[in-house]
């Protein structure tokens, strides 16, 4: 989906506003609460909220229920993509180029380790992680957010741009912003993942035959031909094309895609590390309320401790 300026021209709608009262009318229309549409989407009541007060940027598959559930016809699909969502915002000046390439790439490739890809990643999701680096910030950290956030909506429609990704298992142990966050951005891959041209897939750290590139990085393939490497440091882009080093790089990348799990096994595995977030999560509130009753008895056997414990999905064959 192209991106849409914030002038007025014909065709653009600039206020998120709009389609937040638009949401509210057929929902009242349906005779839904916001609590009986957010149960039936589902989803948590503060999305309904947010969206309808304009102050949360919906996904397109959020716009697509509604339409199911409140019998629009399509009407807020087809508002959704004419809303200038992030109109004005900015990029670091070194990420700008990157910026410009993901609006017109025709097929974005990618290896990611540590963290999950900025396409993929939830608002809350990305919030925590700049609020680490603008600490004391909180509307540099909510600005960058936006910025990320506006990336996502070309490659997250139906006829967006082929994207492919490998994820290192490190991208889904790392915890960021806590359990709830973590199964949030989980089930959010899995969403994302049953999109027609986005395939997600996961390197597991115990698959020693990998040959993994040595740090993230993206295949970029543009109109007219053109092909770029693209890899990044703390706070620098680096950008190739020459033909020997893609070439090079595309080979590497597309062996991993080959050796790693499936886009259906990796969606199953990364099912179960969410399950597994959850496990955790339970197993530390009935710690909690052991150590109320039972104050004297110290540790607590049979809970796990730390970070979740994953269940693993071997590659078959």
């Amino acid at each position: 989906m192209s991106q849409r300026n914030a002038t007025g021209e014909t065709g653009t709608i600039t206020s998120a506003g709009m389609f937040g009262e638009v949401l509210r009318h057929f929902r009242k229309a349906a005779d839904y609460t916001q609590e009986g549409l957010a149960a039936d989407i589902p989803c948590d009541r503060s999305l309904v909220t947010r969206v309808e007060s304009a102050t949360r940027v919906p996904q397109d598959n959020f716009a697509r229920r509604c339409d199911e559930l409140l019998s629009t016809g399509g009407v807020l699909i087809k508002l959704w993509g004419k809303v200038n969502w992030y109109p004005e915002v900015e990029h670091p000046d070194w990420f700008q180029r990157r910026v410009d390439m993901e609006a017109i790439a025709l097929a974005l490739r990618s290896y990611q380790t540590q963290v999950i890809p900025g396409l993929l990643q939830t608002e809350e999701y990305a919030q925590v992680l700049f609020s680490r680096v603008a600490s004391r910030d909180r509307t540099a950290a909510g600005e960058r957010t936006r910025a990320r956030m506006s990336r996502q909506q070309r490659f997250l429609s139906p006829d967006g741009p082929l994207y492919t990704v490998v994820l290192d298992e490190s991208c889904l142990r790392n915890v960021v912003g806590g359990t709830a966050t973590m199964r949030a951005q989980l089930k959010h891959l899995l969403d994302v993942g049953q999109l027609p041209n986005i395939r997600i897939q996961v390197a597991l750290a115990d698959q020693a035959q990998l040959i993994r590139p040595n740090t993230s990085m993206s295949l970029i393939s543009l109109p007219g031909g053109a092909n770029w490497a693209y890899s990044e440091s703390m706070d620098s882009g680096h950008f190739s094309n020459d033909p020997a080093l893609f070439a090079r790089h595309s080979q590497t990348y597309d062996v991993l895609r080959a050796d790693v799990l499936s886009a259906p096994a990796s969606a199953a595995w990364i099912t179960e590390v969410s399950e597994g977030y959850g496990l955790n999560e339970q197993a530390r509130s009935h710690r909690s309320g052991m150590d109320q009753e039972q104050p004297q008895r110290g540790q607590r056997r049979g809970l796990h401790r730390g970070s979740p414990r994953y269940p693993r999905l071997r590659p078959r064959g």
